[in-house]
Formats: structure tokens, C-alpha cells, sequence
């Protein structure tokens, strides 16, 4: 087995140095998609179709070159064919009469029927009580002229994001933190498209929202740095009569920076700052310029109150871009990355990510992945593996704290400990929030969401987290597949990224055997011989639940386990060798 492992870890480790960009950081790559592709094409049609149209051509060949036999699209040209990824592809291409029937008739199998009333009831039914994803699909839909019943679309209240954001939590708003921008763009055009009684009083909150549309919008034009959130809110400005907008502008050129060579759009420009704290913990030692990495890290901490979410100073995000939100899970990151970078030694930019993460810590005791108390809709619910990654970064920094934020720390993790608890499944797992398994019935990857909880908790010596602990690693114990590797859950396809989480966690844990660490080994080893390490798997499930796989995940993961292993043998020889001495 050794043999083995440093084979597969000395590739991965050139790989991934290799991998770096000349900014000093990692930048992997996002899998194209067909909702981002498909909408970012209507928006620009929407927009200028003349000015676009090399841009637009070449989203549209890609669309018909990646459509499946029976007419459909999935999120990846790896996912499973779905619903929502073939409906916006149909719309987008229906409206430049460049619709394939095929696409119809799959779509009528998939609602039951081709009216109007089929796909809105269709739509609204597969998303329940979160609008921020079935309202712009609805519009796109009506706007391309495949359904015609504007009154039929759901109205967004847009005039309520004139209050001030600490309300937002308050008024059960049927759109999640991070989709002001479309509740704006989607509502305003939606308020246009169909009079009533509220009609004059909407038309007078339309210019401050418009104000509060540009305020929201990052220098580079792109809102979350996403093509699909984008383009939705671009496509319905054009449609309102605002064309020439400031914000549709820019969202034009954003959309146009972006465009891949091969005409298609990712799901995200990019999630440098993630998959870079990724990839420090996967090299550690191997990184020969720890200071001048941390002092970028440092750098892209945000040194202001996020005009979009409202959260304060100190946090970090998915990436360096200006179109980024700080989160839970990336601060975490950072704050996890330059205690390996910086060897421990405190600064305060450490003081200010600790501090961010205990003021977005919610009431239940869980940490959300962006705003505090919300909670409403799924993705701003507390989430156990994020809960668990603030626990880890807490832990770590700790001794090195101010003493007030030692005593809120050391509360915090009690409360997080509680929480967690409280969230384990009778069978030992969690479930994570921003990752999955397509290949489940249910799209959930309790395996993913109990290694990854399992690993940041093997750092705490609080009885609580050692309790638990051992629950997660009985039920990853008993999810291994035959050949040796672990899917989302025992008996889904076994996937490199999985295996590899599950290992990193089993390293901290000296009760397992020694057998299943080596049929995950192997596994692992068989991909390799196979070319197959870095095949695409898309685990990852950006928002509204689109499926993603990133390049960096497999290499990342992978690494940082097989390397843990490699110390954890060599320890043990050592070990060996100085009680044989003895």
C-alpha cells in the first residue's frame, strides 16, 4: 500500500503546484452548464441580439451540440438529464426559433402537458415556497413565449427591498439572502406585465429600488459573480424598458468577459478562495512561500460591510472577485489556512474572522452559510458541516485569542457542539447543505456531510464532539462499497472525492482497521491506474440546488488524504522503531 500511496501522492503534489495561477493563487475550473449557458445567451438575445451575436451563435451551437438523444440537459454534461436545466435550454433556444422538438416532448412527459398550466404548476411545484429560482424561470419562459400567462407568475415584493436589511429576517421573504437583486429585476418586470389594485403604489417604489439594483451590483457586473443570477436580472431590465441601464450594461459586459471558448458559461467565474484554502491544507509543508500565500489570504479578507447580505468587515469569500459574498464555510477556510501558513502566529485578521463568525452564529447554536437568523428557506438554514468547520478554525486559534474572544469562543462551541448534536441522524450522519450525490434518489450525501463534520471535529477534546464523533465513524464504516471506495451513501456509485473525504477523516481515528483504510487506498490507487483520478464528479450544488464539479476537488481531496495516510504510517513505523529500540 505504501508503494502506492507515493505514486498517487507525488503526481497529485506536482499536479497541483502546477495548478497554480501567477497571482499566487488557485483558480481550478467550474464545469460548463447548461442553465448558465442558456440563460446568459437569452439575456444577451434580450438585450442586443445584433451586438451579441457572435457571442449568442456560439451559445446556442453549444446547447445543440450537448443535448442528449432524448432532448434534454443536465446541470454538467455529467449530471443526469433534469427538469430545470432542459426548460431554460428549450426557452432559450425557442426564442430563436432554434427549439428542438425533442426538447418539447421530453418537457411535455415531464409536466404532464404543454400548457400554460402544466409548467407553471410544474415549476412552482418542484421549487414549493422558495421563489428564487421558479419566478425567474417562469419569466424567462414567458419573456422567450413559451407560456403566455404573466398573471400566472408569482409577484415578488420588490418594494421591500427599500428596508433596511436587518429587517429582511423578519418578513419571511420568499427569496433567499443572496437573490435581492432578483427579487428586484424579476419583481419590477413581473409588477409591469399585469395591473391591480397595489399597481400605483409599486410604480413609486420602482426608481429607489433601481437605486438599491446598482448599489447591490459589484465593479465587475456580475452579481455573485454568477452567469445565471446575472442574466436573469439583466434579462428582465431589458424587458421593463431599461435596456440602457447602468446595471443591464454592466451585467452585459460581465456576461460577455465570462463566455467561454467553446461558447459555453460555468455556473460561478470561479471559487479561487475556496479551492486555494483547499489547496494549502492539501500541501501544507510542501508550500515554499507560506508568508507571501498568507498575505494574499490576508488580503482577501473583506475590510467592509457587505453592501449585499449586510454582513460585517472581517469575512471571507468564495473568491477574490468583486462579486463574491462572505460566508461561514470560507472564513473558516482562511482562518484554517493561516494557522498552516502562518504556523500559528496570531494577527488580526485572524481576531476580525473569529469575531465575524461568532456574530453570524444563529440562536439554534448552528452557523448558516451567510446571514444570521433568516433561516427560512434552506439556504440560510444553520448547516452541520459549516458548523462543524467554524468549530475546527475556533479550536485552532484558541490559546492565541484576546481573552474576550476566548470566552465567546469557547461558548461558541458548546453551542455548536449542542447543535450538531441535535442534528445527528439516528444512524450517526449529517447531511451537508452545499454538497450532494446526483446519483441519490434524494440528491443527499450523508457521507460527504458526516466525513467532512467527522474531520474538523477530530481536533476538539470536548466530550460532546468525541461522542458524536464516534456515531459519524460508525456510519461511514458501514456506508464502504465492495469495491473498497464510498458514494453519497452506501451503495451509490463509489467517487473519488467521497473515498477521499471519508479516508482524511478515518486518519485521526487509530480504532479503524487497517483493511478498510486499505480497500479505500486501493480504490483510489485502481482510479489512478485507470487515468480516472480526475475525472469530473459533480458532488458540488451551487445555489437553488444546480449541480457543479470542479477540477481542483478531486486532486485537493485526494491529496490531503493520501498525505495524512503517509504521516499516519510513517508515525507508526517510527513509533514502532523507537519501542523496539526501547
Amino acid at each position: 500500500m505504501n508503494k502506492h500511496i507515493d505514486e498517487i501522492v507525488h503526481a497529485l503534489r506536482e499536479e497541483l503546484i502546477n495548478r497554480r495561477t501567477p497571482d499566487g493563487m488557485w483558480r481550478g475550473k467550474l464545469s460548463s452548464s447548461a442553465i448558465s449557458t442558456s440563460v446568459a445567451v437569452f439575456a444577451l438575445y434580450t438585450i442586443d441580439k445584433e451586438k451579441y451575436a457572435g457571442c449568442i451563435q456560439k451559445g446556442k451551437d453549444w446547447l445543440i451540440s450537448t443535448m442528449t438523444a432524448e432532448g434534454s440537459w443536465g446541470d454538467t454534461l455529467e449530471s443526469p438529464s433534469n427538469m430545470t436545466a432542459t426548460l431554460l435550454s428549450y426557452a432559450s433556444l425557442y426564442a430563436q426559433n432554434a427549439a428542438p422538438e425533442k426538447a418539447k416532448e421530453y418537457l411535455t412527459k415531464k409536466f404532464g402537458g404543454n400548457t400554460d398550466e402544466h409548467i407553471i404548476k410544474g415549476v412552482l411545484a418542484y421549487y414549493g415556497s422558495d421563489l428564487t429560482f421558479s419566478a425567474p424561470i417562469l419569466v424567462m419562459c414567458a419573456l422567450a413565449g413559451v407560456i403566455h400567462s404573466w398573471n400566472k407568475i408569482p409577484q415578488l415584493p420588490f418594494e421591500l427591498a427599500v428596508l433596511p436589511q436587518r429587517f429582511f429576517r423578519f418578513l419571511n421573504l420568499p427569496v433567499v439572502s443572496y437573490a435581492i437583486p432578483a427579487l428586484i429585476a424579476v419583481g419590477i418586470l413581473r409588477h409591469k406585465k399585469g395591473k391591480n389594485m397595489l399597481y400605483p403604489v409599486r410604480e413609486s417604489f420602482i426608481s429607489p429600488c433601481l437605486r438599491i439594483l446598482e448599489k447591490l451590483q459589484p465593479e465587475g457586473g456580475g452579481y455573485l459573480e454568477a452567469a445565471p443570477l446575472t442574466a436573469f436580472v439583466s434579462m428582465c431590465m431589458s424587458a421593463a424598458g431599461y435596456r440602457t441601464h447602468i446595471t443591464t450594461q454592466r451585467a452585459a459586459g460581465f456576461l460577455t468577459s465570462t463566455v467561454r471558448e467553446d461558447g459555453s458559461w460555468p455556473i460561478d467565474t470561479d471559487l479561487a478562495g475556496w479551492v486555494t484554502t483547499l489547496s494549502v491544507r492539501a500541501l501544507d509543508e510542501d508550500i515554499t512561500d507560506k508568508a507571501a500565500l498568507a498575505d494574499i489570504i490576508r488580503k482577501n479578507a473583506f475590510a467592509y460591510r457587505h453592501p449585499f447580505t449586510g454582513a460585517k468587515e472581517g469575512g471571507w469569500g468564495w473568491t477574490d472577485l468583486s462579486g463574491s459574498v462572505p460566508d461561514a464555510d470560507d472564513t473558516s477556510g482562511a482562518l484554517v489556512a493561516l494557522h498552516i501558513l502562518q504556523e500559528g502566529t496570531y494577527c488580526k485578521e485572524i481576531g476580525k474572522g473569529v469575531a465575524w463568525l461568532l456574530d453570524l452564529q444563529n440562536k439554534d447554536g448552528g452557523m448558516p452559510t451567510f446571514c444570521k437568523g433568516w433561516g427560512k428557506l434552506p439556504f440560510d438554514r444553520s448547516s452541520p458541516d459549516i458548523s462543524a468547520h467554524a468549530l475546527l478554525a475556533f479550536e485552532l486559534w484558541l490559546d492565541k485569542l484576546p481573552p474576550d474572544l476566548q470566552e465567546k469562543c469557547s461558548a461558541s462551541i458548546r453551542q455548536l457542539l449542542e447543535w450538531m448534536q441535535k442534528e445527528q441522524a439516528e444512524d450517526g450522519s449529517w447531511t451537508p447543505l452545499w454538497f450532494g450525490d446526483q446519483d441519490a434518489t434524494d440528491e443527499r450525501s450523508p457521507v460527504y456531510g458526516t466525513a467532512v463534520t467527522a474531520d474538523y471535529l477530530s481536533v476538539s477534546n470536548q466530550p460532546v464532539a468525541q461522542e458524536i464523533t464516534t456515531k459519524g465513524i460508525q456510519f461511514l464504516l458501514a456506508s464502504q462499497n465492495e469495491d473498497g471506495g464510498w458514494g453519497g451513501s452506501k451503495g451509490l456509485p463509489s467517487k473519488v472525492t467521497l473515498t477521499a473525504k471519508v479516508l482524511n477523516a478515518f486518519v485521526s481515528y487509530p480504532d479503524i482497521q487497517a483493511e478498510v483504510i486499505e480497500r479505500g487506498v486501493q480504490f483510489l490507487y485502481q482510479r489512478f491506474q485507470e487515468g480516472r483520478i480526475y475525472e469530473a464528479e459533480p458532488i458540488g450544488l451551487y445555489f437553488a440546488r444546480l449541480w457543479y464539479s470542479e477540477e481542483l476537488y478531486n486532486i485537493t481531496f485526494a491529496l490531503t488524504a493520501l498525505k495524512n495516510i503517509q504521516k499516519a504510517i510513517r508515525y507508526g513505523e517510527d513509533k514502532q522503531e523507537y519501542t523496539s529500540d526501547k
